[in-house]
């Protein structure tokens, strides 16, 4: 006996310090105020990232965030395609979730081709939007050469002087001099060798141009005609460069392994910001032959139909290292590399739902789910120790216990904590009591049997215990229900709940005995309860 009472204290010293130590970041993290965390963050931001990982995660009810709804676009696609772009759709888009920094976010398919994501905590409303939805498709073509370009101009200028270049999108051409009739796309043109050079308050107009009713008929179909990034320069003029380039690509984001945001990329600007990007094996394999195929050409890297950059191929490549340029600032390149490094959406998704949720809702939502957990608390303890006595103080210790160890599960676990999860853990309370209502029930029916004390409280918890394991196991059978075949909310509700039962079932049996053996040392001669 005296073993068994060594071992059950033991246990519970063990398992309280453990909760202890699971706990300890949790309160240095939520009682440090906003200017302390702002210190830390600039004298040891990885410290704070440690800290903030390994506490517990507010849910998107509680901290606030964002609430998306995404419909992915598989009109376009195969139907072999068609059939998993959703599920990759959310892989990918989990993939860059997790890269951009949201702690427990929750991302579940919701219908044939819908996605619902909650990304609580997230502050950056734009940001997150731009890099969800970005289809990052990178693909590297190849560009035609001067006089094939020259050739696809001058065709599409002969048809749209046919067509009547001063109807044409509603352009009024009546006082143009005859260049502009007889070239009315490539007079709008500052440049024209492997690529043409558009002044920016011409683009608009070539963009009508090109939006031609059956122009496309007139463009080779193995060639098609791509836009650069704005913001380029020629002879001190910006403007936007005219690509025509292959419409078969040589490769495809596919082959990429990594993708880093690094300064110092672009030759010409030491101090931009780009995408450094290495290969895979296959990829470098690929790009080497690419490369060695095609000296003294472009190879345009082409980002979302938009061609970033189009160096020239000068030498046989064989690192599968290449780099992206442009307009970035520190922190588009970081969320392009994130993309690329994620891969690229199998079809294009847009948001047909979006909610914010303030973080004053959540503080209010937070005070009022600990209101009622206090007020249950209270009233819960009121009774036990009016109605039991001594005996209900030793309730309401493995009550407090009991969601001590619960927190504490919920921070090692990793796991986020909701308003669900809080009416998990008032229900816990009352279920915590309810297992010692049985014991000490049982208790008095064998005191009023002219048991002796001793004798009572044992065959009290013996008697007690198979009642309270098959109400345990019934609760736990429908709590894994509910987190098999629940959503979110329902989800948090199920997992505060097992964690509290299986909590409940070692304060009750296990840490309430303890103090009950330790009583009953001396010799007394009643017991309250």
């Amino acid at each position: 006996m005296k073993g068994i009472a060594l071992w059950k204290l033991v246990s519970v010293i063990a398992v309280t310090l453990l909760s202890a130590w699971y706990l300890w970041p949790t309160y240095r993290f939520y009682s440090m105020s906003a200017t302390e965390r702002t210190a830390l963050q600039q004298r040891d931001p990885k410290k704070l990232a440690d800290i903030r990982k390994n506490a517990i995660h507010l849910g998107l009810d509680l901290q606030g965030g964002m609430h998306l709804v995404l419909e992915v676009d598989r009109t376009r696609l195969k139907p072999a395609e068609a059939r998993d772009a959703v599920d990759r759709a959310l892989e990918v888009i989990r993939r860059r979730i997790d890269q951009f920094g949201v702690a427990e976010p929750l991302i579940q398919r919701e219908g044939e081709d819908r996605i619902a994501l909650q990304l609580p905590g997230l502050t950056d409303r734009e940001r997150a939007r731009e890099l969800i939805g970005k289809t990052a498709l990178l693909e590297f073509k190849l560009v035609r050469s001067p006089d094939e370009v020259r050739t696809v101009f001058g065709r599409l200028d002969t048809y749209l002087a046919a067509q009547g270049a001063g109807r044409i999108a509603g352009l009024d051409f009546s006082g143009a001099d005859s260049s502009m009739r007889r070239a009315p796309l490539s007079s709008h043109f500052m440049d024209l060798g492997g690529a043409a050079f558009v002044r920016d308050e011409d683009v608009a107009v070539v963009e009508q141009l090109l939006a031609t009713a059956g122009i496309d008929s007139i463009i080779p179909s193995d060639s098609q005609i791509v836009w650069g990034d704005g913001g380029q320069s020629n002879q001190g003029i910006t403007g936007r460069s005219l690509y025509v380039v292959k419409r078969t690509p040589e490769m495809t984001g596919g082959s990429i392994a990594t993708a880093e945001a690094r300064v110092g990329l672009d030759q010409t600007n030491p101090g931009a910001w780009g995408v450094s990007v290495s290969m895979t094996p296959r990829g470098r394999s690929d790009f080497s032959t690419v490369t060695a195929n095609n000296v003294n050409r472009q190879l345009a890297i082409v980002l979302d139909g938009k061609v970033n950059s189009a160096p020239v191929i000068r030498e046989r490549i064989t690192g599968g290292d290449a780099s992206i340029t442009g307009n970035f600032d520190i922190q588009t390149a970081k969320d392009l590399s994130i993309v690329l490094r994620a891969g690229a959406l199998p079809a294009p998704v847009t948001i047909i739902e979006e909610r914010s949720v303030g973080p004053s809702l959540g503080s209010d939502s937070i005070k009022k789910g600990l209101t009622a957990g206090l007020v249950g608390t209270i009233m819960v303890v009121v009774f036990m120790l009016v109605y039991y006595q001594l005996s209900g103080a030793i309730a309401v210790l493995a009550m407090l216990l009991n969601i001590f160890y619960l927190v504490a599960c919920l921070a090692g676990f990793g796991a986020t904590l909701t308003l669900p999860g809080i009416a998990g853990i008032v229900l816990t309370i009352g279920m915590s009591v309810d297992a010692n209502v049985l014991i000490f029930e049982r208790i008095r029916e064998e005191l009023r049997n002219q048991r002796g004390i001793r004798q009572a409280v044992q065959l009290g918890f013996d008697r007690a215990f198979r009642t309270i394991f098959d109400a345990h196991i019934t609760t736990l059978i429908s709590a894994a229900f509910l987190f098999q075949f629940g959503t979110g909310p329902i989800k948090g509700f199920a997992v505060t709940l097992v964690i509290g039962l299986i909590a409940n079932l070692f304060t009750a049996v296990l840490c309430t005995r303890i103090v009950f053996d330790m009583m009953l040392r001396r010799d007394i001669k009643r017991l309250s309860i």
